[in-house]
Order: C-alpha cells, then sequence, then structure tokens
C-alpha cells in the first residue's frame, strides 16, 4: 500500500471498528490502537460477565436526554483531539525502522479529520443500519433478559448511537469523505480488504483520489 502509515477508522459504536481494525493491522503488519485508550467517554450501560455499569455511567445515560448526551461526547472528543492528532503525527513522521498504526475510535470525528495536514495518513468510517446496530447492542446486553431500568439505559444509549451516526454521515458526505457500509454480512477479512483499498486510493485523509 504506497506510503500510507496511518489508517484512521471511524464510525459509531459497535459498527465493527476493533474487529476490522484489528484484521487491517494484521494484513499491513501494523500496530492497533483505540482513541478509548486515551480517555474514554462513559462505556457502555449494560451488565456481562465481566462488567457491572459503574453508578456514573448508569447516572450518565439515565439522567441526561439525546440532545444532551450527543453534546456530551462530541465536546469529550473535541477536547480529546489534541491527543490524537499528536499520535497521528508521531506515527505519520516515524522513521522506516518502525511500523505503521491502525487507529479507531468514535473520536475520530470526521470534521476534525478534514483538516489533518499531516502526510502520509488514510481515514475511512464505518457505518451500518440502525437495525444492525440495535441488533448486536441487545444481543451483548442480553436486552430480553434484562431488568426494565437496563432496557431504558440501553434504549438510550441506542438512542445516542443513532443520532451520532446521523451526524457523522451528514458530515463524511458533506466533505466528500470515504465510508463504507459495514452491515451487510461482510465478514471481517472482506471489510478490511475494502479498507486497505480506499486508503490506498487516497491522496489526503479520508478524500479519495477521483474526488467526490
Amino acid at each position: 500500500m504506497r506510503d500510507v502509515r496511518v489508517v484512521l477508522i471511524g464510525g459509531t459504536s459497535n459498527v465493527g471498528k476493533s474487529t476490522v481494525a484489528h484484521v487491517v493491522a494484521e494484513k499491513l503488519g501494523f500496530e492497533c490502537l483505540s482513541t478509548d485508550a486515551l480517555a474514554r467517554h462513559p462505556g457502555r450501560p449494560w451488565r456481562t460477565p465481566e462488567w457491572e455499569v459503574p453508578a456514573h455511567v448508569a447516572e450518565h445515560y439515565g439522567s441526561l436526554t439525546v440532545d444532551e448526551l450527543i453534546v456530551s461526547v462530541l465536546g469529550h472528543y473535541d477536547r480529546l483531539w489534541p491527543r490524537i492528532e499528536e499520535l497521528i503525527a508521531t506515527h505519520a513522521a516515524a522513521g522506516r525502522g518502525r511500523t505503521g498504526v491502525v487507529l479507531e475510535g468514535s473520536a475520530l470525528w470526521p470534521v476534525r479529520a478534514a483538516t489533518l495536514q499531516v502526510p502520509c495518513t488514510a481515514a475511512v468510517w464505518l457505518t451500518a443500519d440502525d437495525s444492525v446496530v440495535r441488533a448486536r447492542v441487545h444481543a451483548a446486553g442480553r436486552y430480553e433478559a434484562a431488568t426494565d431500568q437496563e432496557q431504558a439505559l440501553m434504549d438510550r444509549f441506542l438512542a445516542r448511537t443513532e443520532r451520532y451516526q446521523t451526524l457523522m454521515i451528514e458530515a463524511v458526505d458533506r466533505l466528500g469523505l470515504h465510508r463504507i457500509d459495514a452491515g451487510r454480512g461482510q465478514s471481517a477479512g472482506e471489510l478490511a480488504d475494502m479498507v486497505i483499498a480506499a486508503a490506498d486510493a487516497q491522496t489526503t485523509a479520508g478524500r479519495p483520489s477521483t474526488g467526490q
């Protein structure tokens, strides 16, 4: 793949970013990182065998409206962006003896990524129909067996997730950036190949060389 050293993979929660990013990194021999490791916003509000929902997470989703949740998460991403940009620049400028990086996360907001003036960087956003994301969250949170309160928190999380994706797609399309529908039953390997092909075709982060 030409001279791309940094591949950014954005998208809403539960769209498959992490899984695809790891496969892309494996195919390219790159390191794989997540923006969540830099500073995580309140995480998923449902229980798993390994995870109990902290009180502050339940309060966050239980007390805020969808509009307030969006303002909160986008504000968090704004504050996080300088650290993300520094990370991208560091890996893009690394010497030939160092590996490239695949960086995934919802914090890769299109409007911010479109301002990048960092060479050797490509960006792709993954999308999926709301019904696909909803089914994944319901399965992960065992929605049918959950209490009314747990279902309410998942519903609020999903409403924020769907609103985020709507705003993200509007921004991606308005800016002429590259997005891939990841909800059509493709394997992780197939999606990884699509991401690599899209990255290889870009002249600046997120923009196909042919334009849109």
